[in-house]
């Protein structure tokens, strides 16, 4: 039995008002298990939405777009809280380390919790027993571009490989994070063109963006969100995506495929996630929550400029899912060679 198929007494009417107040958003149980009153819950401190990359991203975007469409849900707006640092790590550890009472969140990268049990040695957190997760928000897919230091002849990845041939100490690629799904697809690039590419993280994609407009790398793999802004002005050049479909944004750039790396697809969630202790009932009210929101026009129309798909699937779902790419990514980490140490 769920939560909504439990029978409870009818709420008074003060706790009738505060329900409302709350707009039914899951955090009425979280509250009631720390047993607060109606008032306090009403009146109580908003939820946190934590993000473990910079403000100005892709990801950060999508967090405020969420964070406006619960606005009228709760008694405060919800609050966007960056924890920055470690690759997306730290946000992990501030909501393990939260109260577990439904009021903070995390919406994170899938890599982190699929792909970093491969790579880190020690993690301080384990995917599968210290967070809960409630739900995608949306899915998002990576493209390769490249900057002023590749010449303007360079069109395709077959023109890419060429120059990198010609070029090896240019050859390098930067990605939001070491460890992260764009870092492997580089390898995975690398590999099947037979060439080498150094790898180059970042903070996240704002400064590795601004280091290939600014030439001091060849190339990136970002979310296709990230480059979508920066490709009128010029400096930006996309020659694939990571899908096994062309983007409706870019309808023009061909997939890996369509050039002849079949195996490469980077596709990936951003994904809502609760503390694991969070109270009986929680994620799936978030979840339902989330699909409300996935499908409003703002959303979907916000979603859509910054190149991402909408997407709302159940807890368990979502568990399972993510248990798949962690079996997935395995092989691709052991066979890039690559191992973080802290």
């Amino acid at each position: 039995m769920t939560d909504s198929d439990a029978i409870e007494p009818a709420p008074r009417p003060d706790r009738r008002r505060a329900i409302a107040r709350l707009g039914g958003l899951g955090m009425l149980a979280a509250a009631t298990a720390l047993g607060l009153s109606a008032a306090a819950r009403a009146e109580g401190p908003p939820p946190r939405l934590l993000v473990g990359f910079p403000a100005g991203g892709t990801i950060d975007a999508v967090a405020r777009l969420l964070a406006a469409a619960w606005r009228s849900r709760f008694a405060s707006p919800p609050l966007v809280e960056q924890r920055v640092g470690a690759g997306g790590r730290i946000a992990v550890v501030a909501l393990k380390e939260a109260a577990p009472d439904g009021l903070t969140l995390l919406l994170s990268p899938a890599s982190i919790f699929t792909i970093y049990p491969h790579v880190y040695r020690r993690l301080p957190y384990d995917p599968a027993t210290d967070v809960l997760p409630v739900s995608p928000v949306c899915d998002y897919v990576c493209g390769l571009g490249v900057g002023p230091l590749v010449p303007e002849a360079v069109r395709t990845l077959a023109d890419f490989v060429a120059w990198v041939r010609a070029n090896p100490r240019l050859g390098a690629y930067g990605s939001p994070a070491a460890g992260a799904m764009p870092h492997f697809l580089g390898t995975q690039f690398a590999r099947a063109a037979g060439i080498e590419l150094t790898h180059v993280p970042y903070r996240g994609a704002v400064p590795g963006l601004q280091e290939l407009m600014g030439g001091q790398i060849a190339a990136g793999l970002f979310a296709l969100g990230d480059f979508l802004p920066q490709l009128a002005g010029g400096r930006l050049r996309l020659l694939a995506v990571a899908d096994g479909h062309r983007s409706r944004h870019v309808p023009a750039v061909p997939t890996f495929a369509e050039q002849g790396y079949p195996a490469l697809r980077g596709v990936e969630s951003f994904g809502l996630f609760l503390p694991a202790r969070a109270p009986a009932g929680a994620a799936t009210q978030l979840f339902e929550l989330t699909r409300t929101a996935m499908a409003d026009p703002a959303v979907i129309e916000g979603l859509a400029r910054l190149g991402l798909q909408p997407a709302a699937r159940e807890p368990a779902a979502y568990a399972r899912q993510l248990a798949a790419e962690r079996e997935r990514w395995a092989p691709v980490v052991r066979a890039s060679g690559f191992m973080a140490d802290d």
